[in-house]
């Protein structure tokens, strides 16, 4: 395998500090030519002086003249900034893939540029195709570039298909953890506080995750993303909760076959894969030991209890803008939550409603997409308001 140059989009990250730990671990195979983070100018000042990157990008302009005075006179680091920077930085001409692990929304465009500009893409950034899936997909196959998804369920999926063809494929099921709160009854759902949520019992996520962990929105974007992934209807996408997250995905065949990828529960691993797909690295991570794992269970997800899933469904079947919708006012909701200004129950129920408020808008291109995103931002904030006129008047 040659020397892989990349670029990492949204580098302070959990997904990217690990990804760098990969790169780390084998530099005559990795390169990593540019970074993109966002406001953590400390770490990002820490990784540029590991790594050299002749590109990097920050949030604001502020913060890039913060690092730039925190680097070394020396450096020959070049610092853009805000979305054009990303942009700049996702279309490196020397770099060979691009890792998307920027979170939410804000990781579509420079994904997108980067697709354009004939990158591989490592796709951790599961939003750009919940928003974007069809225009995503289209400019994957006319630039003729390999997607390959870093999500452990979707690399999972992606090895399982391996084992036959498309067109034999019965149904793909997805694992869930359930989270933390997988045998909590319905009233203490509403005392759960933001730390609770973000403590997830098997992952060490980011913010944002971890708390779609817990309300499965994060499965029901991941059953959107493997709709368009590998192209596969929503009637054959299942949803199964494990919460040993041992079993990270399957794939049942025509004959009755089902394949499944097993293995311990470190992001380094599906990383390691899609980085040097379809060689596989000596990761020298911990084996999976099978003679520890006689109780492996799996049973359906309580949608009375945790209704994202279902939600995440209904958008993706209606088709058009609407998933971006749903992960707008989710990504609002979530933020609302973490703020302390709604219930974990609520999270849900804002984006449930949001997503009555807004017309159906066509997946016509990026810029009515963002449009929509911007739209549902700002009727989430107005569902919030209105459910804070309720409560007052309740009192």
């Amino acid at each position: 395998m040659k020397n892989k140059k990349i670029v990492i989009l949204g580098s302070t990250g959990s997904i990217g500090r690990n990804v760098l730990k990969v790169a780390a671990s084998f530099p005559e195979r990795f390169t990593v030519v540019g970074l993109a983070a966002g406001w953590n100018i400390d770490l990002l000042c820490q990784q540029i002086e590991a790594f050299s990157p002749r590109l990097v990008s920050v949030a604001e302009k502020g913060e890039a003249l913060k690092l730039k005075n925190l680097l070394s006179p020396a450096s020959q680091t070049e610092v853009v900034w805000g979305q054009a920077g990303n942009e700049q930085v996702a279309s490196l001409q020397e770099a060979d893939m691009v890792v998307s692990a920027i979170v939410g929304a804000a990781g579509l465009l420079p994904t997108f540029a980067a697709i354009r500009s004939g990158k591989d893409i490592a796709l951790a950034n599961k939003e750009t195709l919940v928003m974007a899936g069809r225009l995503i997909m289209e400019e994957v196959i006319k630039q003729q570039v390999r997607l390959l998804p870093i999500d452990s369920e979707h690399s999972a999926i992606a090895q399982a298909l391996e084992a036959g063809r498309k067109e034999d494929v019965a149904r793909i099921i997805l694992t869930a953890s359930g989270g933390p709160f997988l045998d909590l009854d319905q009233d203490g759902l509403w005392k759960v506080t933001p730390d609770q949520a973000l403590h997830h019992p098997n992952w060490d996520m980011g913010r944002k995750i971890s708390i779609d962990s817990a309300t499965l929105m994060n499965k029901g974007l991941e059953v959107i993303e493997a709709h368009w992934l590998f192209d596969v209807g929503l009637e054959r996408i299942e949803v199964l909760v494990h919460p040993q997250s041992i079993v990270h995905s399957l794939v049942e065949f025509v004959d009755g076959s089902v394949v499944a990828q097993l293995g311990i529960p470190d992001m380094r691993v599906p990383i390691s894969y899609a980085l040097s797909y379809p060689e596989r690295l000596e990761t020298g991570l911990s084996r999976l030991n099978l003679t520890e794992c006689s109780n492996l269970s799996f049973f359906k997800p309580d949608i009375t209890r945790f209704p994202a899933l279902q939600t995440a469904y209904k958008a993706c079947r209606a088709g058009g803008c609407l998933p971006a919708v749903l992960n707008a006012a989710n990504e609002f909701a979530v933020g609302a939550f973490l703020d302390g200004k709604l219930k974990f129950p609520e999270i849900s129920k804002v984006v449930a409603e949001t997503m009555t408020r807004i017309d159906y808008m066509e997946d016509t291109d990026i810029e009515t997409i963002l449009k929509a995103d911007q739209l549902a931002r700002i009727e989430a904030a107005e569902v919030l308001r209105d459910m804070e006129k309720q409560a007052i008047g309740a009192d």
